[in-house]
């Protein structure tokens, strides 16, 4: 556990830092800032027809679906443990991150949608490990992209939200997290063996519901204590930068840790670089590239730069108001801490958001995982990876909270190095608009 935690020290706070702020700012130059047609993606997304497409997503069923993946524990537990361990300057830089992600995803979204392949059975497939293989002949790179995308799902996409369940379940209602974990996983299969149009209308379903439930939630705690936003806001910025009346050498110790878990965990919520978005974008019915990718991109707006935003805030506000509690909680219970300050059912209120993300996120990362084993096993064994996913949700629900995190921040690399050098040798094909 130390030695993985000193890897994820030295890569999260040097060479991955740099190369994924660069690979953000590269993109929001190079597309000409398409963060500015947000509204044009946000009216394409609940605008454009939704209903189910026999031949793939619908516009607003691939946004709900990708927020089903990314919309997820990062923006509560995620939040709550970028502020524990890297300050409150960490909640300015995970939305840094995903302000500037939002080109990113743009770009492999639009890749995905560009460059879409047929398999043996005549079915579409698409991805960075198919643009990767066929495309620009990394056949290796393409298998690596697959395994991690296996193992991300199993870790990522199940052991992170089914820990969160488990844990809240447990704190909330004294449940103990072994039955928690069956449940869930029981749940989440029923849902998965229908197929993925059951997917994309339980996301359909439950993302917009459970999205507007936790943001009620967090702006009813900063309506009832009004008066620590701006001071939230100060304490933020100013720990953004290591403005401190310390000695230098604090001061830089303390910027890096913010940067660090900021970034860490903005990369962990919204996914951009990784190129997990495009795969869904990939299954999308949606003809044109352009569109596809905006719609993509609000899926980071929504999850980054509003949710986690709020999040982060709602965590600097509990800790300014209540010092000597916000010692006493883990990392992943602040969250849990602060809403129990709300007048009525703040602790429910979070747990059913928490078990509603969980669950959405289980569904929507079970598509992303599955591509990377229908690669690998050329569309074979596909009750092998659901066995092994329901297994991992189980496990998930039992395994220290502190393990959990630091093996996604680990597993993360082997997806975001395939997928960079796919962006950047594909940067031609890339038409700023």
């Amino acid at each position: 556990m130390n030695d993985l935690l000193s890897v994820n020290q030295f890569l999260w706070s040097g060479p991955l830092l740099f190369l994924l702020m660069g690979l953000h700012i590269y993109h929001t130059v190079s597309l000409h800032f398409v963060q500015h047609r947000i509204t044009e993606a946000l009216r394409l997304s609940v605008t454009s027809e939704s209903a189910g497409h026999t031949h793939g997503f619908s516009l607003f069923g691939s946004l709900t679906t990708t927020l089903a993946a990314t919309l997820g524990t990062g923006n509560i537990v995620g939040v709550s443990t970028a502020v524990y361990l890297g300050g409150p300057g960490a909640v300015f830089w995970c939305w840094l991150t995903g302000v500037l992600g939002m080109a990113t995803t743009y770009a492999e979204s639009y890749l995905c949608s560009h460059f879409r392949f047929t398999d043996k059975k005549g079915l579409p497939q698409s991805g960075p490990m198919y643009i990767l293989y066929y495309i620009l002949d990394k056949k290796y790179l393409a298998i690596l992209y697959s395994i991690a995308l296996c193992l991300s799902s199993f870790f990522i996409g199940c052991t992170t939200q089914s820990n969160a369940i488990t844990e809240n379940c447990s704190q909330i209602f004294g449940i103990s997290p072994v039955p928690t974990a069956i449940v869930t996983a029981f749940v989440v299969g029923i849902i998965l063996i229908q197929g993925k149009h059951w997917v994309e209308k339980f996301s359909m379903a439950v993302v917009p519901g459970m999205a507007f439930f936790f943001f009620g939630g967090c702006l009813l705690y900063l309506i009832l204590h009004w008066h620590y936003i701006l001071p939230s806001l100060a304490r933020i910025f100013k720990s953004a930068f290591g403005i401190r009346q310390t000695g230098g050498g604090l001061i830089g110790f303390t910027l890096s840790k913010a940067i660090r878990y900021g970034v860490a965990r903005g990369l962990f919520t919204n996914e951009s670089g990784l190129g997990t978005c495009g795969l869904v974008a990939g299954l999308s019915a949606e003809k044109d590239p352009d569109r596809q990718a905006l719609v993509s991109m609000s899926a980071c707006f929504w999850d980054t730069v509003v949710l986690c935003a709020l999040t982060g805030i709602v965590l600097v506000a509990f800790q300014l108001e209540y010092p000597a509690e916000w010692i006493l909680f883990s990392s992943g219970s602040l969250t849990c801490a602060a809403f129990s300050k709300l007048p009525f059912f703040g602790d429910e209120i979070l747990t059913i958001a928490i078990v509603c993300f969980a669950l959405a996120t289980l569904v929507g990362w079970s598509i992303i995982g599955q591509q990377g084993f229908d690669y690998l096993f050329h569309q074979k064994c596909h009750y092998l990876y659901l066995t092994v996913y329901l297994v991992m949700i189980f496990i998930g629900g039992i395994m220290p909270m502190s393990v959990v995190w630091e093996l996604t921040d680990f597993i993360n690399l082997f997806l975001l190095i395939p997928s960079v050098y796919m962006l950047i040798a594909c940067r031609k094909y890339l038409v700023a608009k």
